[in-house]
C-alpha cells in the first residue's frame, strides 16, 4: 500500500498497519516512493536526444548512453562498476530517475548542446518543439530514431 505523509487518514492507516506488523511479527518493507516523471518528460528527452544526435550525426543510443549519461551526467546514473573476473561497469537507466533528477540531467544536457552549436528547446517552448518533431517526421534518415 501507498500512503501519504501529507494526508491525516493516510497517516493513521500507515501507523494502523505498521503496528499490525509488529503485533503479528510480519515481514515487511518501508521505502520511500518517489515522484515518476510525466510521459511528456519522457517524450520531450527523446526528442532532444533524437535532433542532437541528427545534428551531429550520432543515433539516438549513442547520445543516450556515450553522452547524455556518460558524457554530461556521469553523477547522476553511475553507480559504480561490479568486480569480478572482468569489470562491469553498471549506468543507472533513466526509468530509475525522479522528475527532479530528470529535469536536472535534461538541463545539463541543454547547456552542453548549446556549447557545441546546437540548440535545444526548452519543454515550454510548444512552437521550437513543433518544429524539431515536424523535422524528425520528415527525416530521411530514420537510423537517427
Amino acid at each position: 500500500m501507498i500512503f501519504s505523509a501529507e494526508i491525516e487518514l493516510d497517516v493513521a492507516r500507515a501507523r494502523e498497519r505498521f503496528e499490525w506488523f509488529l503485533r503479528n511479527k510480519k515481514r515487511f518493507e518501508l521505502k520511500e516512493k518517489k515522484n515518476k516523471r510525466s510521459i511528456s518528460q519522457n517524450s520531450y528527452l527523446h526528442l532532444i536526444l533524437t535532433w542532437f544526435g541528427v545534428e551531429f550525426g550520432y543515433t539516438l543510443s549513442e547520445v543516450k548512453q556515450e553522452i547524455f549519461k556518460k558524457e554530461v551526467n556521469s553523477d547522476i546514473f553511475y553507480n559504480g562498476a561490479k568486480e569480478g573476473i572482468v569489470t562491469i561497469e553498471q549506468w543507472r537507466s533513466t526509468a530509475d530517475l525522479d522528475t527532479g533528477e530528470l529535469t536536472l540531467a535534461i538541463d545539463r544536457f541543454r547547456d552542453f548542446s548549446s556549447q557545441h552549436g546546437c540548440y535545444l528547446p526548452e519543454p515550454t517552448d510548444l512552437v521550437m518543439i513543433q518544429q524539431l518533431e515536424n523535422e524528425l517526421s520528415k527525416h530521411s534518415n530514420k537510423q537517427f530514431i
